[in-house]
C-alpha cells in the first residue's frame, strides 16, 4: 500500500506540469480511491484472481493494455510481473523504462558489517528518473495537494463535526520490528487525550488489530476507533481533515503525506535513510531509534530481518519525545 502511495504524488506532479499526457494507472482495484481526483488519469484495475492470473494472465493483460492506445510503458514496480508486461510493450516497439529500486544501496545501508549509513536516493525521486528516461521530467519542488474532503454523513457519525486539532494515529506495521511498543503508545494517546480540544483516531484493519485499538482506546471519549467501521475512500476523506498523523513506517504514512498531511514517522529496525521517508515531509518528522546504543540500525530495509538484542530499539523513542513533536506541530 506504501508504494503505491508513495507514486501518486509523482503522477499528481506529472498530469499538472504535462497536461496533454493522458495516463493509465494499472493496479489492483483496492487501489483505485488513491488516484480518483487526478486529472487526466484512467484507473485500469488488475484482476490476478482470474482473467490476469499466472503467464497466460499476464499475456491477456498485455493484450487488454493495447487497446489503451499506450504509447509509453513506466514500470514503477519493477517486479516480475510487471516485468514481464513491459517486456511485451517493448518487443512491440513501445518506449519502456522502469524505476531502479537501488538494491544495492539499500544493502549497503542496512547490511552488519561494513555498513555505509547514508541516504539512498529516494523512491519518489526514483520513479521520477523512470519518467525522465521517457522524456518527462518532473520538478517536485513545489508539490500541488487536493484540497481537504468534505466529510459526509457516514463518515461524521464516525468522526463528529470537526472542531478542534485532529490526530490520527496508526499504530501498526507489516513487521513487528517497526510497531511501537503497546505500553508506550498507550501513554501517547492518553497524554494526548488529556487535551479536551484533542480528538485522536485510531487507524488499522483486521478483527486483531481492533482489538488492539479498542484497548488503546482505554474508554476515552476523543479517542475514535476508526478501523472497520468506513471504507477506503472514506478513510482517504477522514485523514485528509487531519492536523496531524502518528505512524509507523508503514502505508498509512505515505498515504498521509499523499495527501498533504503532517506526518510524524517512528523508525525501529528501519531508517528513513533507505528512502521511504513521506513524501515531502520534514527530516525531523522523522522520530529514529537510538543509533548509538544500537549502531547496526538500520537492520533491514522493509523491518522483515531480526538482529538478536535488537528486539527493544523502540523503546528509546520516548513517549515524551512524541508527544512533544506533535504538539509542536498542532500550534
Amino acid at each position: 500500500m506504501g508504494d503505491v502511495a508513495m507514486t501518486v504524488p509523482v503522477l499528481r506532479a506529472l498530469v499538472l506540469q504535462y497536461p496533454e499526457v493522458q495516463l493509465t494507472v494499472v493496479s489492483r482495484p483496492f487501489f483505485k480511491p488513491f488516484f480518483d481526483g487526478i486529472p487526466n488519469v484512467n484507473f485500469f484495475a488488475v484482476d490476478l484472481q482470474k482473467r490476469h492470473k499466472g503467464f497466460a494472465g499476464l499475456l491477456r493483460l498485455y493484450s487488454d493494455l493495447r487497446q489503451q492506445n499506450i504509447d509509453s510503458v513506466a514500470d514503477l514496480h519493477n517486479v516480475l510481473r510487471s516485468k514481464v508486461v513491459r517486456n511485451l510493450f517493448r518487443l512491440s516497439g513501445k518506449k519502456v523504462a522502469a524505476t531502479d529500486k537501488g538494491r544495492a544501496d539499500k544493502k549497503a545501508l542496512t547490511r552488519t558489517e561494513n555498513k555505509i549509513f547514508a541516504p539512498v536516493k529516494p523512491m519518489v525521486e526514483r520513479h521520477c528518473a523512470t519518467f525522465a528516461e521517457l522524456g518527462f521530467a518532473i520538478d517536485l519542488t513545489n508539490p500541488k495537494f487536493p484540497e481537504k474532503a468534505s466529510l459526509s454523513e457516514e463518515i461524521i457519525t464516525v468522526s463528529g463535526i470537526k472542531s478542534g486539532k485532529w490526530i490520527g494515529i496508526a499504530p501498526f506495521a507489516q513487521y513487528q520490528s517497526k510497531v511501537y511498543p503497546q505500553d508506550l503508545m498507550q501513554q501517547v494517546i492518553d497524554t494526548l487525550a488529556q487535551d479536551a480540544n484533542n480528538k485522536v483516531f485510531l487507524f488499522g484493519g483486521g478483527t486483531k488489530e481492533i482489538e488492539i485499538l479498542n484497548r488503546l482506546k482505554n474508554n476515552l471519549e476523543n479517542v475514535i476507533v476508526v478501523a472497520g467501521k468506513l471504507q477506503l475512500q472514506q478513510e482517504l476523506d477522514l485523514i485528509s481533515n487531519l492536523d496531524v498523523m502518528l505512524s509507523m513506517d508503514s502505508g498509512n504514512a505515505h498515504i498521509a503525506a499523499m495527501l498533504g498531511v503532517k506526518v510524524i514517522t517512528l523508525w525501529g529496525a528501519t531508517h528513513p535513510h533507505a528512502g521511504f521517508k513521506p513524501f515531502n515531509q520534514p527530516d525531523d518528522f522523522c522520530l529514529t531509534s537510538d543509533r548509538t546504543k544500537y549502531p547496526l540500525l538500520p537492520t533491514s530495509v522493509y523491518g522483515n530481518k531480526k538482529v538478536e538484542g535488537y528486539e527493544d530499539v523502540m523503546r528509546t523513542i520516548l513517549p515524551k519525545t512524541i508527544i512533544e513533536k506533535i504538539e509542536k506541530e498542532l500550534k
